[in-house]
């Protein structure tokens, strides 16, 4: 697989994924709750939906495979980045407010997706031998 369809793929489920996780974390920490919280259930909400269609579509191939192996370690990059990602906008959000934590965010999220494009290719759905 080349890099520029790796590259093509992943941005366009990325954006559907960022589309869902963006809208619930705005949504809910808007109306029901603090944004820390409301940031997480749209990082596991659009995980979901990325881990499934990278895995069978951006990076489908002979060496590479969706199963459990792929998901432990998607898991492991998921907890990582997300933990970065809420920091940084509860940092945001403490020291500048609710509306510059929910203007940051895409950008937070295009850090965090390019961090997570280089492992999902390089680590997660690669098979070992």
């Amino acid at each position: 697989m080349t890099l520029k369809r790796h590259l093509g793929g992943y941005a366009v489920i990325g954006l559907a994924q960022w589309l869902v996780e963006y809208g619930l974390m705005v949504s809910l920490s808007e109306w029901l709750m603090p944004v820390e919280p409301a940031n997480v259930i749209g990082r596991v909400v659009g995980a979901c939906l990325g881990f499934w269609l990278n895995g069978k579509w951006t990076f489908a191939g002979d060496g590479t495979h969706v199963g459990r192996q792929a998901a432990m370690r998607f898991l492991l990059m998921w907890l990582a980045l997300t933990l970065l990602n809420t920091w940084l906008v509860g940092a945001i959000d403490e020291h500048f407010g609710l509306r510059k934590a929910q203007a940051f965010k895409p950008a937070l999220d295009v850090l965090c997706g390019g961090i997570g494009f280089l492992l999902s290719r390089h680590w997660v759905y690669r098979k070992t031998a």
